[in-house]
This record gives C-alpha cells, sequence and structure tokens, in this order.
C-alpha cells in the first residue's frame, strides 16, 4: 500500500484538541497499516501561540505532557513560538488540512472563522468541531472552499461521535430524505430522562446533570435548545444542501417543562424528547426544536440519559435511524480523526 502523507495544523487545545492529538499519537501507526496514511501534527496553535515542527511531526506526547503539567502550549522547548497568531501559523506553514477545535463563538465566530478562511485561502482542507463559523458564514466558507478545490468536513460539529452526516450524505446516497428528527444534545436528553423515571423537578434533573458533569455551569446553550438548534441547521444544510440560517429555526427548550408535562405524556402512552425536525411543510422545509411527546414505537423514543440518535425518513429507504456515540471530548475527537481519514481516502495528498 502506497503511503500518504497528510500534514496538520489543529487550532485550539483544549479538551477536543487534546483528545484529539492524543488519538492521533496513539493510532499513528495502526491508521498507516490500515489506510496507509501518515498523520503527522505539524503545528498546535492555542491562545498564547504555537508550537511548529519545521521538519516532521511534533513530539505530542511531550507536547501533551508540558500541558498537562502548567506549561503554555508556545512554551514548549524548541518548538514554541510565542506570541504567533492561528491566521500566521496557518498562512506560513506547509500543511495540508487544518482541525479548527477553538470555542465556539456565535457572536462574530472568531477566531475560528478567520482560521477557516485562511485555511482555505492556503489550499488546505479544513475538519471543523467548531459551529461558530459553520453556522453563521456558511455558504461564504463553502464557497471559498469550492473556489480553491478543498473540502470542509464538519461531523464533530453535528453531534460530534453520533454519525449524522456520514448515514445522511453517504449511506442515503441515492434517496431522497423526507425528514429528519434527532435528539442532538445529551444533556437535555439526561434532564428529561432523569424527571421521567425518578418524577423529579426539572431544577432537580439539571442539579444532578451538572453535579455528574453533563451539564454546564451554565447550561443555557443546552436547554434553551440552542445547541439542538446549531447541529440541526448544519444538517439540514449539508444533507438538502441548502442555506438556512439560525433565525430559520423555531426554538422552544425544556427549561419550562414540568413534571406535570412529563406525566401527562405518559398518561397518553408516550415520552417527552427535545426533538430538532427537518420535514416539509406545503412543499416547504420547516426547521423546528421545541419537546414532543413521542410515541413508544418511535425509534428515539427509547434514548435515554446522555444518548443521542437521529433518524431518516426516505423515499426508497424507509426510515434509518442511528443511535449512541460518545458524548465527550474523546468522542469529538474521535470524529474529526474520522472526518480526517475520510477526506484523505476520498482524494489523497501526496
Amino acid at each position: 500500500m502506497n503511503k500518504m502523507k497528510k500534514q496538520i495544523i489543529l487550532c485550539g487545545f483544549g479538551n477536543v484538541g487534546k483528545a484529539f492529538a492524543h488519538l492521533v499519537q496513539e493510532r499513528r501507526e495502526g491508521i498507516r497499516k490500515k489506510y496507509g496514511l501518515d498523520l503527522e501534527l505539524v503545528a498546535v496553535v492555542d491562545i498564547g501561540g504555537a508550537v511548529i515542527s519545521e521538519k516532521g511531526a511534533l513530539p505530542i506526547d511531550k507536547l501533551l505532557i508540558h500541558v498537562e503539567n502548567g506549561g503554555a502550549v508556545e512554551t514548549l522547548n524548541t518548538y514554541g513560538r510565542p506570541g504567533i497568531s492561528g491566521v500566521e501559523t496557518i498562512s506560513n506553514c506547509p500543511a495540508h488540512v487544518l482541525v479548527e477545535t477553538t470555542p465556539t463563538n456565535l457572536k462574530d465566530a472568531e477566531p475560528g472563522k478567520g482560521h477557516m478562511a485562511a485555511a482555505l485561502k492556503n489550499g488546505l482542507d479544513v475538519v471543523s468541531a467548531n459551529k461558530g463559523p459553520l453556522v453563521l458564514y456558511y455558504r461564504e466558507l463553502l464557497d471559498l472552499a469550492r473556489k480553491k478545490g478543498c473540502r470542509v468536513f464538519m461531523s464533530a460539529a453535528t453531534a460530534a461521535a453520533l454519525p449524522t452526516l456520514d448515514v445522511g450524505l453517504l449511506c442515503l446516497a441515492g434517496s431522497d430524505v423526507l425528514s429528519i428528527e434527532g435528539i442532538l444534545n445529551g444533556t437535555t436528553n439526561y434532564i428529561l430522562t432523569r424527571m421521567h423515571l425518578e418524577k423529579c423537578a426539572y431544577e432537580t434533573a439539571l442539579l444532578a446533570a451538572q453535579e455528574m458533569g453533563i451539564a454546564e455551569t451554565d447550561p443555557t446553550l443546552d436547554v434553551e435548545g440552542l445547541d439542538t438548534r446549531n447541529k440541526l441547521v448544519l444538517i439540514t444544510n449539508q444533507v438538502f444542501d441548502r442555506e438556512f440560517s439560525l433565525s430559520d429555526v423555531a426554538v422552544t427548550g425544556i427549561t419550562g417543562v414540568t413534571l406535570s408535562d412529563i406525566e401527562a405524556a405518559e398518561s397518553d402512552g408516550k415520552v417527552l424528547k427535545l426533538i430538532g425536525t427537518t420535514e416539509f411543510v406545503n412543499d416547504k422545509l420547516k426547521l423546528s426544536v421545541a419537546p414532543r411527546a413521542l410515541d413508544p414505537d418511535h425509534p428515539l423514543a427509547v434514548i435515554n440519559f446522555s444518548e443521542k440518535g437521529i433518524s431518516y425518513l426516505t423515499d426508497t429507504m424507509g426510515r434509518v435511524t442511528v443511535t449512541g456515540g460518545k458524548s465527550s471530548p474523546v468522542g469529538a475527537g474521535a470524529a474529526l480523526l474520522k472526518d480526517l481519514i475520510h477526506s484523505s481516502l476520498i482524494t489523497g495528498v501526496q
């Protein structure tokens, strides 16, 4: 098997970025043997600067130990470049692909948007876990990618380890998708599951989720349905080749859900779930996020706690549903690695 080299710039070295780097280090030899693909992480950018290897791969193990011991990325001996920005790194460091894991910013999408634009302008593919640039500047970035002959992969931004786009774009190729329904946020599903099983109030279930680390101290993005909305927009735009924006989605979160609502659904033999839905209404696509009472035979009705799932209804394959996918930095890092491998199998870079 001929070996392809894939040199990677990683922007963002938080939990997801570190998980991705660890996977690259841990599985590099196995990926080389199985796919003929040699992954080289040649630069890592963080808040205070970067580490850059001018020849070959960075010593990821040393970088991870350095950071775990409290060191800043840019202070790693030999490789550290204090003060250098992501855009500068991308513009001056030879590479094939950018992996973007900086925090999602839904105001102006920076610094991720600048990183992605710089990568595409320089002929790099983009693999992103960052939703901000993709939901706010979707058409601009994809048009730039087409102009430069590059590609943008976003599985990690659309429910991470749950293969939402793999199913919608690859497994259902040749079929017409009639509707999409998804439990796309593990935090809200955990809360609703606790309320259902333990007959507790929303506040009690939320506190339990926070104590377990499933919910953030400020859970707004999750419980208001905004995270589900963001993922639904990206999935819909990809699967239907559209350009929906965040304002096109009617959103109702779970903060108003009471134990009485849970019990009312149960009395009808149903279960309440926060569902992101894309469906045709009067021949036009309509996107919505809201709590819905599902019949017990609905494939998403049995998904509990922090598990997620997506269900596609098609004209020729019927209903296709996939569930699971680890909700963690490792799961997100694995989704990034999967996209990176897929990008190479589609058109390898020598």
